[in-house]
């Protein structure tokens, strides 16, 4: 009923990292969405905003699967792939949102995502629109940029990134009806040549950095001739430097941290 896990976190973006590969010596690791939220609380639990949990794979290195903390799982976390690859050594990666190459370059981890995807039903939307300008608006954002990067994304760029009620606009926009599977909501605010940005993530709430999000604003900026690649992507936990050209996958490459390593009692938190 003990399972060892890591804790790590890429920018402040935080998770429980589990092991169930059998060539590591670690059974099975069976989660349901209650032991997840137990697992993530941050009173009662060990605290994080995505547990993850490593599984063979036939096609890569390893499978990433990821639990948000509200114990819902996701396809992507790019954060996450960044500690996995440096934790592990793994240079490809299987998840739910696809296959993903990683490469430690000792200070830093740099990770390919894949290519993003833009058709309305591959994001997806309830129906189609214009998704390089969605025809929407909640309290003054309005009209972003809807992509998918593994997972679901919106983009807005505003003049006043410190203006807007992300704790309220936020879920709003994440559970409206247009987005079928939810979404992460990201609003952006051009600085110099670089971007400062703020995420929404869906099922997490506000994080100090989200992988993912940088990824999808710094495409939706270059895609709009906002800024050239290679771009700067600032978060409150830091930064990440994203690469994106047209019919290339998305490159960002940053920090991750080791915290420390422990051991879950499964009967304390069932």
């Amino acid at each position: 009923m003990r399972r060892h896990f890591h804790k790590m976190h890429g920018l402040g973006n935080d998770f429980v990292i589990v092991d169930a590969r059998p060539e590591t010596g670690n059974p099975p690791f069976d989660i349901t969405p209650a032991l997840a939220r137990a697992i993530a609380d941050r009173r009662t639990g060990v605290g994080c905003d995505q547990l993850i949990v490593l599984e063979p794979s036939d096609g890569a290195d390893l499978k990433m699967r990821i639990w948000n903390s509200d114990g819902g799982e996701v396809e992507s976390c790019g954060n996450a792939t960044r500690c996995v690859v440096q934790l592990t050594g793994a240079t490809r990666i299987d998840s739910d949102g696809g296959m993903l190459d990683g490469q430690d370059l000792g200070a830093e981890v740099e990770v390919a995502i894949g290519k993003p995807r833009f058709g309305w039903d591959e994001i997806p939307l309830a129906y189609p629109m214009d998704s390089d300008a969605v025809p929407m608006a909640w309290d003054g954002l309005e009209n972003p940029m809807a992509l998918n990067v593994g997972n679901p994304h919106l983009v807005f760029f505003v003049d006043d990134l410190d203006s807007v009620p992300m704790e309220e606009l936020g879920p709003r926009i994440e559970t409206d009806g247009a987005f079928p599977q939810r979404i992460n909501v990201n609003v952006a605010q051009l600085e110099g040549e670089g971007i400062r940005l703020k995420t929404w993530e869906r099922g997490a709430g506000l994080t100090l950095a989200c992988g993912t999000g940088a990824c999808a604003t710094g495409v939706a900026a270059i895609r709009t001739k906002r800024v050239a690649s290679p771009v700067k992507v600032t978060m409150p936990g830091g930064s990440l430097t994203i690469s994106w050209a047209p019919g290339e996958p998305v490159r960002m490459r940053g920090s991750a941290t080791h915290v420390f390593e422990g051991e879950l009692d499964l009967e304390a938190l069932t």
